[in-house]
């Protein structure tokens, strides 16, 4: 059965309302569950934002790695099992929890120092620009803070620098590369699940929600006027451009909330010959791509491997 009018509006406006104030996924967990030693650390981002986080240590090892997530994720996962984020991602396959603690404790074991934060308005960091989602415009600066952070750290800042940048923090990390590349001379790597340009991503949903597709250009006129950003300005794929670090990018190659296109476009948009993208197959849930490191974690870990040593 269609929708009403009434009904595809409402629908609109609460997906537009969640760019203007975002909903924040608790700590759930913290890294002492996989007996991991750990430091609560506080940093500021490169506009001042105060930015929230775990360093856990690996004895002996001058290797870091920095971590950060994905949007309406915390540095801890997302409680997808639990409404309200349940009955968010239910249409879509994604109402199961993404506990990304065993993701710290597969690089700690590997030999790497961790530091993993929340960008802000997620999780316990600082609320930043009105509490909006900007898709990796202002969270870039949280990447720089992070870079900034390891390099004024006594006990971090001669360690090789290795970057796990998940899906918004991916967008934000290829953001931060066009805004400032000088600050990315001392990363030797990155690895990124699942970067996705927004207005692919709202339309998959749209669908799923059974709005026409034409309604998308409604959807960016609330967005606008929620957040003065539309579409065209979130542009992950034009930021790939300005990547120069070799790059692991994977994807779910049917995630039901995007298009294998988009991921295959940043990809291609890396103007340099050392990269790698690895599809996910047998699942249409884009969660899974989020966890394929804690279950197949050894194409990431030779990927580190390779470029820090």
């Amino acid at each position: 059965m269609s929708l009403s009018d009434d009904q595809v509006d409402q629908i609109l406006d609460r997906m537009a309302d969640a760019f203007q104030r975002q909903l924040r996924s608790p700590i759930m967990h913290t890294p002492s569950e996989a007996n991991l030693a750990f430091e609560s650390v506080t940093f500021p981002s490169l506009d001042g934002v105060p930015l929230e986080g775990w360093f856990i240590p690996a004895a002996a090892s001058n290797k870091i790695v920095i971590s950060n997530h994905p949007m309406g994720f915390s540095r801890s996962g997302i409680p997808t099992h639990l409404d309200p984020w349940k009955s968010i991602w239910r249409d879509s396959g994604n109402d199961f929890e993404v506990n990304l603690i065993p993701d710290y404790k597969i690089l700690h074991d590997a030999g790497y120092n961790v530091l993993t934060y929340d960008l802000r308005n997620f999780g316990h960091s600082g609320e930043a620009n009105g509490g909006i989602a900007s898709s990796g415009i202002y969270e870039a600066r949280d990447v720089l803070g992070s870079l900034r952070y390891v390099s004024n750290r006594h006990d971090t800042r001669d360690m090789t620098i290795g970057l796990f940048s998940r899906c918004l923090g991916c967008s934000s990390t290829f953001r931060a590369m066009q805004d400032d590349p000088g600050a990315f001379t001392d990363v030797r790597c990155l690895v990124a699940p699942q970067p996705v340009t927004m207005k692919v991503i709202m339309g998959r949903r749209l669908a799923l929600a059974g709005v026409p597709s034409e309604r998308i250009d409604d959807l960016e006129q609330r967005l606008i006027v929620r957040t003065s950003i539309g579409f065209a300005q979130r542009a992950p794929t034009e930021w790939a451009k300005s990547v120069r670090v070799p790059t692991f990018l994977y994807q779910v190659r049917d995630d039901s909330v995007t298009h294998p296109s988009d991921v295959q476009t940043m990809f291609d948009n890396i103007p340099i010959g050392e990269k790698q993208l690895q599809w996910i197959t047998g699942t249409t849930a884009r969660w899974d791509g989020y966890l394929e490191f804690q279950r197949r974690p050894q194409p990431m870990l030779e990927w580190f491997d390779r470029h820090m040593s």
